[in-house]
């Protein structure tokens, strides 16, 4: 008979909790997030994996079929995270990858509705976020290769023992928040960018910052370049037809779109609409055409811009899948008795029968202690 399998701590345990006390701080992206393709970029499941290789860098994004591939709408609560990061940071106050928060905090901050239906599209996007596998050797250091980890370790819905929803935990990897934390790799962003509706328009806002930010020639690509960088599935005519969509469109919040020809090649170019004197982003390649490989499966059919209902509508949230194996005993749900400390820092959080009414925070006042 096999010895039964050792009991794993929480790693919350082993964190000191970073406590959410506003929704109000300016959105930061991370800069590896926003040029490389970690998130399905359609509204429908995905569970192709991605493989995506340039010169040394590599990134390999694996789902699983009951969740589906986190999405690029599921990456607004990581921008949310960095932002909160950042913005206390600055403020002085010490910060921790394990966070505490309300989701009304996050889903106001985001652009979202706060009704009882939107808690519940949160706690799928969390999910996906979780059972999502990342690989890539980015920011390796210089005796290791590859790291593997979940956009989320752990999360958890924390209510009173009648059922109250007081808010929320989650733990994000090591390698997001070393990465938020360094100040050179994070970009503020407009926050008009939440209300950006097609998936492939958003993944461009994201490549349009990081690239041209606000150089006065801005930045050109190759558009089959940029479907490799995309991860889309759609094919590339299909990807350059949604380009100049979204180029007729302009729905880009800082930047124009234009599409050239050169060489028998199909070009765009990204122009910021408030120019600097200073490039704002380091140039790698003026024509993003170089040592692109192969991704994905290029002839599917759906295209990441077909629908455009909420995104996290799509699916019923079922229980976390065995990817995080030490951390999903600790996540979904847990109920916990009312502390004394909750008691006095805050009211009730909205429930489903009181979604418009702001929460109080239940966790404590402050982001954390003083440096």
């Amino acid at each position: 008979m096999s010895s039964p399998r050792p009991i794993t701590a929480s790693e919350r345990s082993k964190l000191d909790p970073f406590v959410v006390a506003t929704g109000d701080a300016s959105p930061r992206d991370q800069r590896d997030l926003m040029e490389r393709p970690f998130f399905s970029l359609a509204k429908a499941r995905r569970t192709t994996p991605i493989h995506y290789a340039a010169g040394d860098v590599r990134v390999e994004v694996y789902a699983v079929p009951e969740h589906g591939m986190a999405t690029i709408w599921d990456a607004d609560v990581l921008i949310w995270a960095a932002s909160q990061i950042v913005e206390a940071e600055n403020l002085g106050f010490k910060t921790s990858r394990f966070l505490r928060f309300t989701p009304y905090q996050l889903l106001t901050a985001i652009g979202r509705q706060t009704g009882a239906r939107d808690y519940k599209l949160l706690k799928g996007a969390l999910a996906r976020l979780q059972s999502t596998v990342i690989r890539t050797t980015i920011r390796n250091g210089e005796h290791w290769k590859r790291h593997q980890f979940s956009w989320i370790n752990e999360w958890e819905e924390c209510t009173t023992r009648d059922g109250r929803v007081e808010g929320m935990e989650f733990v994000l990897p090591d390698w997001f928040y070393r990465g938020v934390i360094d100040r050179s790799l994070v970009l503020a962003i407009d926050p008009t960018y939440f209300r950006l509706t097609g998936g492939i328009e958003r993944w461009l806002y994201r490549v349009a910052r990081k690239h041209a930010g606000r150089q006065p020639k801005g930045w050109l690509f190759e558009i089959a370049h940029l479907h490799q960088k995309s991860g889309s599935l759609v094919r590339v005519s299909d990807f350059a037809l949604q380009i100049r969509r979204i180029a007729a469109r302009q729905p880009l919040p800082g930047y124009r779109l234009r599409i050239e020809r050169g060489d028998r090649r199909e070009l765009l170019r990204i122009l910021p609409v408030h120019l600097s004197t200073v490039p704002v982003d380091s140039a790698v390649e003026t024509l993003g055409t170089s040592h692109a490989n192969g991704i994905g499966i290029p002839h599917a059919a759906l295209s990441g811009l077909r629908t455009h209902e909420p995104q996290l509508m799509l699916w019923p949230e079922t229980a976390i899948p065995g990817l995080n194996l030490e951390s999903n005993s600790e996540s979904n749900s847990c109920s916990w008795p009312a502390r004394s400390e909750d008691k006095q820092a805050a009211a009730a959080a909205p429930t489903p029968e009181h979604p418009s009414r702001q929460p109080s925070l239940p966790f404590a006042r402050k982001p954390g202690g003083k440096r």
